[in-house]
């Protein structure tokens, strides 16, 4: 019997092998579910997407560590696709860093990655950032270094320097945060111009996050990994779909006060059982005797 491999391991070797691998944002297990049926090799939670869904508030610091564990659990529980998780800035010192990567390690998460921002945070792609210094982002790499139990797990330092410092000292903190320890190095908010300079310097793994801004060109797969970015990350694309279709279904039931026209359009009853595991249930009640007449059916 072949072991399964540990999202973390699972991870590692996709890194080591040669091309792009493409994360779809996801902000719940229903939106893992969807990555799974497409066999993506990997998948990401944002703060920004987790912070909409579950507060209905912008990504401006307002999650804590124990509400962004516990969605990234309920995700890990439902997929073996590696999740890889916002850890914001660690949400404290190289303590909190530490409980923070025991946390998400715990929970099952693959990589999770660090910002140099003062609390309270902000999204990436907004004004009103600051930074840390240097040094104290350092120190809180290493206290993340220290902290993992498991070696796959995959720490990813990410700086905000760009948008406030310039490329050059967004690069210099890079390569400091590589020299930490860091495995991947995610420079937030690059431009067109930004972005061949990115993976010749750093000469390391390197993120390239496609985020809905559009700060950063909306460019192929292909086109990213020529450029020598190792990891892409889609934040938000699922949710934001999604919320489009949903806008449109409550405009149509508002203008017609009926759901006749929509139903066509969207799953089946038997399709979203499907989709969030109702197979996997009959398996198991077959498998545990539970009486024919008791059992989930259609």
């Amino acid at each position: 019997m072949t072991a399964t491999l540990r999202p973390t391991t699972k991870l590692r070797q996709l890194l080591a092998q040669p091309g792009a691998i493409m994360a779809p944002g996801v902000v719940d297990p229903l939106y893992a579910r969807l990555v799974a049926r497409h066999n993506f090799d990997a998948m990401y939670m944002s703060g920004a997407g987790t912070s909409a869904a579950k507060l209905g508030m912008p990504d401006v610091g307002l999650l804590t560590l124990t509400e962004m564990v516990d969605n990234a659990a309920r995700i890990t529980a439902i997929s073996d696709i590696p999740l890889i998780a916002d850890a914001d800035n660690g949400y404290g010192g190289p303590l909190n860093v530490r409980r923070t990567i025991q946390l998400y390690e715990r929970a099952g998460v693959a990589a999770i990655h660090l910002e140099d921002q003062v609390l309270p945070k902000r999204c990436g792609h907004l004004a009103g950032k600051q930074l840390i210094s240097t040094t104290d982002m350092v120190a809180k790499i290493k206290a993340a270094t220290d902290a993992r139990i498991d070696g796959d797990f995959v720490l990813i330092a990410r700086t905000d320097a760009l948008a406030l410092e310039g490329l050059e000292a967004a690069l210099e903190r890079a390569e400091r945060y590589r020299e930490a320890g860091a495995d991947v190095l995610f420079v937030e908010s690059p431009g067109k111009e930004h972005l061949k300079a990115i993976p010749e310097r750093l000469q390391a793994p390197t993120l390239y996050n496609m985020a809905t801004s559009g700060k950063t060109p909306f460019l192929t797969k292909s086109e990213i990994a020529a450029l020598g970015f190792k990891l892409i990350i889609y934040p938000n694309w699922l949710m934001l779909a999604a919320i489009r279709a949903a806008d449109g279904v409550l405009a149509t039931l508002r203008e017609e006060e009926s759901i006749a026209s929509i139903a066509p359009q969207v799953p089946s009853f038997q399709e979203f059982f499907d989709l969030v595991g109702m197979q996997d249930v009959r398996e198991l009640e077959e498998r545990y005797g539970v009486p024919d007449a008791a059992r989930a059916a259609y």
